[in-house]
């Protein structure tokens, strides 16, 4: 019996020193701190930025003519092709011209006969004359006369202007083009019946050169009147045109003018830039994007987009210090390509952890290391597009 109460007691005793044991390494590590957490860093520094503020814009003719018919009647000839470029003057459509050429023809026989009362009257007024010198008629007689001959004079002329006024009727029957361009898809086929005021046969657009608008806040209204001011250069690639593909237009814009007036209720100014296009790349209508240069390559402070994480639409970065991490509050600027403009929040020299960010909390210890090579400058100059707005 003594044996078995040995054998517990010190089993018992083994026990309490295991979980005495056991507690004291919890506590040393729960005293202990954190290893550091290793972590590349990347020292933020000025370079020279170059970047373009891009703006959504519209491309629109330069200019546009509506074709519609002035006349009423049916559609007998069409004298283009569809998609096609036609000369200022180039005969387009013609409508039935009969009914309109006998009016003509009608006018003109009035105006002939209002001619010919006009010659007899002009003979009896000449004949009275010369009887009333004779004093051979009564002076009433001559009075009369010469009555006659003005109101077929008068005549003469309103059938004048009648004819005029027919023979424009009758030129409507045909239709010609108002300018040089480009004209689209015909709304209306042979045989159809038009009708002025209400039918829309056509539309032609200029080409080359073509227009691009875009809104630009009332803040930057000095910004581009001094670009205005510059006037055009042919070599100059301030303005650049980002197609719906993507790809960049191989020919520079020059700013062509800026609108009257503001906006009030979006405040912003309609700018128009123009683009040669002796190819017919642009259409009218298309939707694109202007790319603006600044006004110069500027220094810039730089880091890597990587580094940046967001919480509720605020930016932040852990910057090194003394082997641990602070998070700091940034505000960004243009993004260029794997690299982003820090407008504040940082300083020159200052260090910013690129990867192993997932791992950390603020004022936790860190091991830097070497940087990746993408984390890395690799260059001194950089070209960026920044979306306006």
């Amino acid at each position: 019996m003594s044996n078995r109460l040995y054998i517990s007691s010190y089993f018992l005793a083994v026990v309490l020193l295991a979980a005495c044991s056991d507690e004291k390494k919890t506590q040393q590590q729960q005293a202990a701190p954190p290893p550091p957490v290793p972590v590349a860093a990347y020292q933020a520094q000025e370079e020279n930025a170059t970047y373009f503020d891009s703006y959504p814009a519209t491309l629109t003719a330069l200019n546009e003519v509506e074709i519609r018919p002035q006349v009423s009647g049916y559609i007998t000839g069409i004298y283009f092709k569809e998609g096609q470029l036609v000369k200022k003057g180039m005969k387009l459509y013609s409508i039935d011209q009969r009914e309109y050429r006998a009016a003509y023809d009608e006018a003109v026989a009035n105006l002939n006969v209002a001619k010919a009362n006009t010659a007899r009257a002009q003979q009896d007024a000449d004949r009275y004359n010369q009887l009333a010198q004779q004093d051979a008629i009564a002076r009433q007689t001559l009075e009369h006369a010469q009555a006659d001959l003005q109101a077929s004079k008068m005549q003469v002329a309103a059938a004048a202007a009648n004819v005029n006024s027919v023979k424009t009727t009758l030129g409507y029957s045909t239709i010609y083009a108002p300018l040089t361009g480009t004209i689209g898809i015909s709304q209306f086929k042979l045989g159809a019946a038009v009708a002025p005021g209400q039918s829309v046969l056509n539309t032609i657009s200029s080409n080359d050169p073509m227009a691009l608008d875009f809104a630009v806040d009332q803040k930057e209204i000095v910004r581009f009147s001094d670009l205005q001011q510059k006037g055009k250069n042919p070599r100059d690639s301030t303005f650049s045109l980002q197609l719906p593909d993507g790809s960049i237009y191989p020919y520079p814009g020059s700013i062509y003018f800026i609108d009257r007036a503001v906006n009030p209720q979006t405040g912003t100014i309609t700018a128009r830039v123009l683009f040669p296009n002796s190819k017919g790349i642009l259409k009218p209508g298309m939707s694109t994007n202007i790319q603006v240069r600044n006004n110069g390559a500027v220094q810039k402070l730089l880091i890597p987009y990587k580094a940046v994480t967001e919480q509720m639409g605020e930016y932040f970065v852990f910057t090194v210090r003394d082997n641990k991490v602070e998070q700091r509050k940034v505000v960004l600027g243009t993004r260029i390509n794997e690299k982003v403009i820090v407008n504040e929040g940082l300083q020159p020299g200052e260090q910013v952890v690129t990867e192993g960010i997932q791992k950390l909390k603020d004022g936790a210890p860190v091991k830097v290391s070497a940087p990746s090579s993408d984390g890395s400058p690799t260059t001194k100059d950089s070209t960026a597009v920044k979306t306006a707005g």
